[in-house]
């Protein structure tokens, strides 16, 4: 599945990409991210170094999984392994949160500690739009 991922974010990429409204929060050793996302909305996501729960609080998403597409109404849990690098399209408007231990206590530090290093994704720290598109290989 992380093949076919990858190779949607080169798809992805060649179009101007949707900076979703994301909130960071930080408490006793935990890191949560909440997504926004409108109907119609995709996003590729990097790869996850630790496991953490993620969570559609409310809405449709379609996800991919390491058994394939799977389409999440929430309320719902999922458990992500080290490795996961999940594909995300907002069937109806949605909010998603994802929940961390962390040792971290900035953003920069939080991204460095959570995430691979990922010269391809369309988002820099903090879950923001880089200010250039990326040349991707035809």
């Amino acid at each position: 599945m992380r093949q076919k991922v990858e190779a949607l974010q080169n798809e992805v990429a060649k179009h101007e990409q949707y900076e979703a409204p994301t909130e960071h929060l930080f408490h006793g050793g935990m890191y949560c991210r909440q997504v926004w996302r409108p109907a119609g909305c995709l996003i590729v996501g990097k790869v996850h170094k630790k496991e953490h729960f993620y969570m559609v609080v409310f809405g449709t998403v379609a996800v991919t999984t390491d058994e394939g597409v799977k389409l999440i109404t929430g309320p719902q849990v999922i458990c992500s392994n080290p490795g996961t690098k999940r594909a995300v399209y907002a069937e109806t408007d949605a909010l998603c949160m994802t929940f961390h231990r962390v040792e971290s206590g900035t953003m920069e530090d939080v991204e460095s500690e959570l995430v691979e290093d990922d010269p391809k994704s369309m988002f820099g720290i903090g879950n923001k739009v880089k200010d250039q598109l990326l040349e991707v290989s035809v």
